[in-house]
């Protein structure tokens, strides 16, 4: 019988998508393999029962999150905001203290922005934050390495996605483990 602790996740984790809307996709340097990656993410932290939620920049302006990513995770909350910062969306913090959520994987956009004060007002609030570097971009590729550096130094967590997901699967007896494998080769 499996232990009830390999059944379920820490429900202290979310993944928070920040504002992969069309306008901004579409004007990074590597649209389709940011689309891909963060698709992956949101399937892995779905199957391992990780709260997915979404941050949308000024959506009556600028559109809403991407509908293939919003079908991957058509319950998961949508925060609006007009700040930078996902963390300053109305009812965000709300969200994250009613959830006990304390650790926030983070993928979108855009790296030297919003990803960025994001995740420094993020650690200023005490949460422990993992940047999924496979699932975040922006419009100047040479701007991501600075951005993640800095956050890095500032006590961020730097890591590929599978590199994340592997280490909450954990090890091959998981009962999950065979679905995830299949999951990371449809998006190899």
């Amino acid at each position: 019988m499996l232990s009830e602790s390999k059944l379920s996740i820490q429900p202290s984790i979310a993944l928070m998508v920040v504002d992969m809307q069309p306008p901004f996709i579409r004007a990074v340097s590597h649209p389709e393999t940011l689309m891909q990656r963060c698709c992956f993410a949101i399937e892995a932290a779905c199957l391992f029962n990780i709260c997915v939620l979404f941050t949308e920049q000024n959506p009556k302006k600028l559109q809403t999150t991407h509908p293939t990513l919003r079908a991957l995770a058509p319950d998961a909350p949508v925060f609006p905001k007009l700040t930078f910062s996902a963390l300053r969306a109305p009812d965000l913090n709300a969200f994250l203290e009613e959830h006990s959520i304390k650790h926030l994987l983070i993928a979108g956009l855009e790296t030297p922005i919003c990803i960025y004060q994001t995740v420094i007002e993020a650690q200023k609030n005490g949460f422990t934050v993992t940047l999924l570097n496979d699932c975040i971009d922006c419009r100047h590729i040479q701007d991501v390495d600075c951005a993640l550096q800095a956050l890095s130094q500032a006590g961020a967590h730097v890591l590929p996605s599978e590199t994340v997901f592997y280490s909450i699967l954990g090890d091959a007896g998981h009962p999950h483990f065979r679905t995830f494998n299949q999951m990371v080769k449809k998006y190899a």
